[in-house]
């Protein structure tokens, strides 16, 4: 993605840029596809989760696709700057890494089934990288929003990383956290891979399976 800066390391918050109090855009309304509320709380029944895997635009489609998702929006996480641009999460100044936020009716999809698709489709060894894009905006993150999320969390990590190491590859370097505050993209990234079908979507995963229960 454009404008990329290679950071290898997390901002400091003196280094980190400033941002904002309030957004500096309107959050978009619906989904593009699923015609579903971007934003806003979440409705009685789903649960909601986050994920960051390299680029979002391919990684929300990855989501949106699944049955028993009620809604997915692009944005910012886990960095320092409040309310960032896209040019500025690029930087790599404001700590934040490109991340999906999930809405799912957990009677239909599990977050069971939502950390399968997450481990399968991107490479959590690459630290602050995926593919071809590198900087701290493209780093792993698993944000939980739940105790049972996060003891399926860190042990589906442990059960995938022994996945790799059969095969002999490398450490997972997937930030597992509780879901910091969550920024809205822009409109044009919501749902990119709908409005632009043969738009860039870069993800490096492993080849590897994650293992049956």
């Amino acid at each position: 993605m454009l404008f990329a800066r290679k950071a290898a390391t997390l901002p400091t918050t003196h280094e980190a840029l400033p941002g904002r109090p309030t957004p500096a855009f309107p959050v978009p309304g619906r989904h593009a596809v699923l015609g579903t509320p971007i934003a806003g709380a979440v409705p009685d029944g789903m649960a909601e989760a986050f994920f960051g895997m390299g680029c979002f635009w391919g990684a929300e489609r990855r989501f949106w696709q699944m049955p028993g998702v009620y809604s997915t929006a692009v944005g910012y996480q886990g960095g320092l700057t409040p309310n960032p641009t896209y040019e500025e999460t690029c930087t790599g100044l404001t700590g934040h890494t490109e991340a999906v936020r999930v809405v799912y009716d957990p009677a239909v999809v599990s977050y069971a089934d939502l950390l399968k698709v997450f481990w399968e489709t991107h490479d959590p060894t690459q630290g602050f990288r995926q593919g071809n894009d590198l900087g701290s905006q493209y780093r792993s993150t698993l944000y939980w929003t739940s105790d049972d999320q996060q003891v399926a969390a860190e042990a589906s990590r442990d059960t995938y990383q022994g996945a790799l190491a059969k095969v002999s590859l490398g450490a997972i370097t997937t930030e597992l956290l509780p879901a910091p505050t969550f920024f809205y993209a822009e409109e044009q990234h919501q749902q990119y891979l709908a409005k632009v079908p043969h738009g860039y979507d870069c993800h490096a995963n492993t080849g590897v399976a994650y293992p049956a229960e």
